[in-house]
């Protein structure tokens, strides 16, 4: 038998599993209420949904309709005839508008330098009603009237007449078209400024391609447009050259490089330097970024060099061994440039960057560069005197008579010039028609005409020259020659007065 602990218990179970069933019970019974409830709501929703539906699809019936209806005498599209809408316009609206628009009708051309009008009246313009609008409502069909988002937005053709001539006779009276107004484009170019190539920027100036404007101006005419923009209608001539060219900027950077070098010519006491001021001169530019110095500038350069420091066979002031100044003309000694070379070296050390001190090429050479190129190391002869003096490095190392050409006999000693010592000869054969004369030393300076000992002399100096001188040559003791050969080379200057 089970004791009373276990009967209570069970008890106690059985009533919480009625318990739980009851519960159970009314869930469901509220869930089912729920899902009744949700139904009926969801059929009210469909009906009212139908309902606007019907609604809706009834008022686009109507409003169909009404526009077919409409569009029926109106027009839909999108388009503008002598710029004006025709859309929701009628056939008689436009052509009023039209005529409206016509007799006030003005044209205001924009350009570079401001606004310009071309009156209806000064052009005789006219609307000639070919039936254009006619013909493009019979293309309109009223029952898609709904697509006139779709349509296209151009200008209809219409029958615009106009006085062509007194059309051009107006275009060619604008101040925009006349070439005393316009300035032509100029492209971006390189110019050279504080030491350097710099882009300078393009132009576009207000010149006017002639054919575009006009065919811009009767376009708009035609199209009733109140206002065209010759810049927005792209008749104006454009720079070929911008300055964001990135070949410009190549050219510029290549160009530049050539600017570095400074050539310093040495001329003894005086320079003259060529650098970048110099040097942006003479580069040329062709059409397809190329550059290239010019020769012929380079040239004229080296040519100017010459006038100013070239001194060969050209008259110089001399100061004489008492200190009197003469003026010497021609003869066959100074300095004078290689212009052809000069300029080739010229160009190759600028191409090459250099930055050195050179001398000019030479054709003919002194003993000194300097103002002066006589230097301190020369010969001087006086005819009247019948002496002749050796400076070297400024002092008088030899003082000595001596016998020029023989005036009575024609052969007088060249003089009033300076010329350079062409040979320095020993024991030398001096020959002529009626000599034959053999001489240690022989400094030769004007062709046959020299300096040399005379051993079959035993007087020097005084009048000797007028009846007994020599052939032309300056005839020398043997001490004093000896001393001369000894302290001179071929080049030193012999001054002869």
């Amino acid at each position: 038998m089970k004791n009373k602990n276990a009967l209570k218990y069970e008890m106690t179970d059985w009533k919480q599993l009625q318990i739980q069933k009851q519960n159970a019970k009314e869930v469901i019974s509220v869930q089912k209420t729920k899902l009744r409830q949700e139904l009926k709501r969801q059929r009210i929703g469909q009906k009212r949904f139908r309902k606007i539906v019907y609604v809706v699809i009834a008022v686009l019936a109507v409003l169909y309709i009404a526009g077919t209806i409409y569009y029926s005498r109106h027009f839909y599209t999108g388009g503008t005839a002598f710029g004006i809408s025709l859309r929701n316009e009628s056939i008689d609206s436009i052509k009023e508008k039209i005529a409206e628009k016509m007799n006030a009708y003005h044209l205001t051309i924009t350009t570079r330098d401001g606004d310009e009008t071309i009156d209806a009246s000064s052009i005789d313009l006219k609307y000639d009603d070919q039936g254009e609008l006619e013909a493009l409502f019979e293309k309109q069909k009223a029952f898609l009237w709904f697509l006139m988002g779709a349509t296209a937005k151009e200008d209809i053709p219409l029958g615009i007449t106009m006085d062509e001539q007194k059309l051009d006779d107006t275009i060619a009276a604008l101040s925009c078209i006349q070439e005393e107004t316009m300035s032509a484009p100029t492209d971006a170019h390189l110019e050279y400024k504080d030491g350097k190539f710099q882009i300078a920027e393009e132009q576009l100036g207000n010149q006017l391609d002639i054919q575009k404007a006009d065919r811009a101006i009767d376009t708009a005419i035609k199209e009733g447009l109140e206002q065209v923009s010759l810049e927005e209608q792209d008749c104006y001539i454009a720079p070929k050259v911008y300055k964001e060219d990135e070949k410009l900027k190549k050219e510029c950077e290549d160009a530049n490089k050539m600017l570095v070098a400074k050539i310093t010519y040495d001329f003894g006491d005086r320079k003259e330097v060529v650098d970048s001021d110099e040097i942006a001169d003479w580069i040329t530019f062709g059409d397809d970024y190329t550059f290239d110095l010019d020769e012929e500038k380079i040239t004229e350069y080296v040519h100017q060099l010459g006038l100013k420091y070239d001194t060969f066979g050209l008259s110089r002031k001399f100061t004489t061994h008492d200190g009197q100044t003469i003026t010497l003309k021609g003869g066959d000694y100074g300095w004078c440039i290689n212009k052809k070379k000069t300029v080739a070296q010229l160009k190759e050390l600028v191409l090459a960057g250099e930055t050195t001190t050179v001398e000019p090429v030479y054709l003919y050479t002194g003993v000194c560069r300097d103002t002066n190129d006589l230097g301190s190391t020369y010969i001087e002869v006086s005819i009247a005197a019948q002496t002749m003096w050796l400076y070297k490095d400024g002092q008088c190392i030899v003082s000595t008579p001596v016998v020029t050409g023989n005036v009575s006999a024609g052969h007088s000693t060249p003089s009033g010039s300076v010329w350079a010592i062409d040979a320095r000869m020993r024991d030398y054969t001096l020959t002529g028609q009626d000599y034959n004369s053999e001489v240690s030393f022989w400094l030769p300076f004007n062709g046959d005409v020299g300096i040399h000992d005379a051993s079959w002399r035993s007087e020097f100096g005084g009048s000797i020259y007028k009846t007994r001188g020599s052939h032309g040559c300056v005839n020398t003791p043997y001490s004093a020659m000896k001393t001369i050969y000894e302290n001179v080379k071929i080049g030193y200057p012999v001054v002869v007065y």
